[in-house]
């Protein structure tokens, strides 16, 4: 096992004298693909490091590709005190709930599953309302009126990505080609950006031009096929924009690092409890990426129409379906050619 991160002493100008100071040692645990991984994870230590940043307070963490050892890490860090103990992941599911139990005094938190627990916060996003804003996307750009998507695990979260992207496509185009492959079943699906490349050169020979990835460092394979095939890619969770310039469309902005940012600045200023958080469009949860990188690519009838949907999700016009409330895509009849009349 990696040796786990030291918590620095906190600062004594801003916590002389308190004695919830002296308990407040915040930890993380990251998912498969480390804090680096330019996704998932990354986006999740973007709001990390913007705690430390505001607080002078750094985070403990740990990193791992190895599941089986969640449930020691966190027994771990709470035997030595860490509290709160952000998981970052739904592969942490079982490990957390088994410790959290255990350590009743200990806040705990997790991003991209439930805990139902009293001393843990469960943080889930509407990643299908912010896939539809990138099918938009991908549907006005592509010139072969077929696009595809790339999901990591196969698994009903990345489902529901790969369902809001539909959806949004064929609110432009009722008829537009969509294909689909996920990447394997195991957490090894996040970590193989070779499979990713050829997945993308397997749907660009279908016809393809604009590949949505949502499959954490596999996806770099994506962007990278797509961007030496002349195509475009669409990044998800952190913005990857940067990573191919030109090539990459835009990015679905998951944002991981609102959650991480909060869990951490509510436990220290005493107002963490549990429950169940959903962020979404209207909770600046989700969003698509507009910036430097890609600004040359997205015309003003592509932003006119994200912007729309995006209202329109927000005001209740448009209700993106949600996969994992029926396991099945089910598209909306809603259609941007008779909504903006």
């Amino acid at each position: 096992m990696k040796k786990l991160a030291t918590i620095l002493t906190l600062s004594t100008a801003l916590f002389a004298g308190s004695a919830y100071a002296a308990k407040f040692k915040p930890a993380v645990v990251f998912d498969f693909g480390g804090k680096n991984d330019a996704s998932f994870n990354e986006g999740t230590n973007k709001g990390v490091m913007q705690f430390t940043e505001e607080t002078g307070i750094k985070v403990a963490d740990f990193e791992t590709n190895n599941e089986s050892e969640f449930e020691q890490v966190h027994r771990k860090f709470a035997q030595r005190g860490n509290n709160p103990i952000l998981a970052v992941g739904f592969t942490q599911t079982q490990a957390l709930e088994t410790v959290a139990k255990q350590f009743e005094k200990t806040q705990f938190g997790i991003i991209d599953s439930v805990v139902e627990l009293p001393n843990v916060r469960s943080y889930l996003f509407k990643e299908q309302e912010g896939s539809f804003l990138v099918g938009i996307a991908a549907a006005m750009k592509s010139e072969s009126d077929a696009i595809g998507f790339i999901g990591g695990m196969d698994i009903p979260l990345i489902r529901a990505f790969s369902c809001g992207y539909e959806q949004g496509a064929r609110f432009i185009n009722p008829d537009i080609k969509f294909v689909e492959n996920m990447t394997g079943t195991t957490g090894e699906a996040w970590n193989n950006p070779v499979r990713g490349g050829e997945l993308a050169q397997t749907q660009m020979n279908q016809g393809a031009d604009v590949i949505f990835a949502a499959a954490g460092q596999t996806g770099r394979g994506v962007i990278d096929t797509m961007a030496e095939a002349g195509k475009y890619s669409i990044g998800v969770d952190s913005n990857q924009n940067h990573m191919a310039p030109g090539s990459v469309l835009t990015s679905m902005v998951k944002r991981v690092d609102v959650a991480a940012h909060e869990f951490l600045m509510d436990a220290k200023n005493g107002e963490l409890s549990g429950g169940i958080e959903h962020l979404g469009l209207a909770e600046g949860g989700v969003d698509w990426a507009l910036d430097e990188h890609n600004k040359d690519l997205i015309t003003e009838e592509i932003k006119e129409a994200i912007e729309f949907a995006k209202t329109a999700i927000v005001e209740g016009k448009i209700n993106v379906h949600d996969y994992r409330t029926t396991s099945s895509c089910d598209i909306s009849d809603a259609k941007y050619a008779d909504m903006k009349k």
